[in-house]
């Protein structure tokens, strides 16, 4: 092991034992740079603040299960090119469903139809928070965040096939979940009720 490395594994030791200093140190040494590599990617200086210093957050916020298996620089770059990129489906999602609400006719809907497009919502809602934590992690970035497989994966440091199966156990776990909905709206639902 030469001397950076031996330097970099004792910073994340002291890191992980809650040495401010050693934080201080790793933020003070990378936090530009990350700024830097934020910025080229979202075009906008103090985004690229906010996702280094939430990436330095996350870091001081994870110390205690802290594993950085490269170096720290590669380690931040890392998670800010993720965040960054993140941030960037985020905002594509945001501008195609602003764009599709104003293409559609703006027709009054009545009291009912408010109501019944409420449940639907909250049953949606329902359905993925009781999804596995695995699985509703993988399905959020999918759905969500606009992530391709690809990416889930290797956000999530997993294989793609993983992210197949969870995906795969998500909407199958929906379907079943939201079955009265998809089979033929509320009235459907109110007729599986038990009596």
């Amino acid at each position: 092991m030469d001397t950076s490395q031996a330097s970099e594994r004792d910073l994340q030791e002291r890191i992980r034992a809650g040495d401010e200093r050693a934080f201080d140190s790793v933020f003070r040494t990378h936090y530009a740079q990350l700024v830097r590599v934020a910025e080229s990617m979202l075009r906008e200086r103090a985004l690229a603040e906010e996702i280094a210093q939430e990436v330095m957050l996350e870091l001081w916020r994870r110390r205690e299960s802290l594993e950085v298996e490269q170096t720290f620089a590669a380690y931040l770059i890392r998670s800010t090119r993720n965040r960054a990129l993140n941030h960037i489906r985020h905002q594509r999602v945001v501008a195609r469903e602003t764009a599709a609400a104003a293409l559609e006719p703006q027709a009054s809907r009545s009291a009912e139809e408010e109501l019944l497009g409420a449940e639907l919502q909250q049953a949606v809602r329902e359905a993925i928070d009781a999804l596995p934590e695995k699985s509703r992690e993988v399905f959020r970035l999918s759905r969500e965040q606009g992530l391709k497989y690809a990416e889930i994966a290797s956000v999530l440091e997993i294989s793609v096939k993983t992210v197949e199966k969870r995906m795969g156990q998500a909407l199958s776990e929906l379907r079943e979940r939201l079955a009265p909905w998809l089979a033929g709206g509320p009235e459907q639902k109110e007729q599986k009720k038990p009596a």
